[in-house]
């Protein structure tokens, strides 16, 4: 499954992992790539909690990069 994960830099220079389509779906690393990690376990986690408790699943996105001249 796909979802969209945004990555921010905070004011320490930390970065903060959110995953929208699960609300409260937040992790962070001191790492782009190590807040990535992170959100992959986070998403796996929360997945888990709605099959356990019988939640629907919310869908894959589909997702495309549309480029514009400015």
């Amino acid at each position: 499954m796909k979802y969209l994960v945004l990555i921010e830099e905070d004011e320490d220079g930390n970065f903060i992992a959110e995953c929208p389509t699960l609300p409260g779906c937040i992790s962070e690393g001191k790492t782009r790539t190590e807040a990535t990690l992170n959100i992959k376990d986070a998403i796996k986690g929360y997945l888990s909690s709605l099959k356990k408790h019988n939640e629907p699943i919310p869908p894959s996105i589909h997702e495309e990069v549309i480029e514009v001249n400015a």
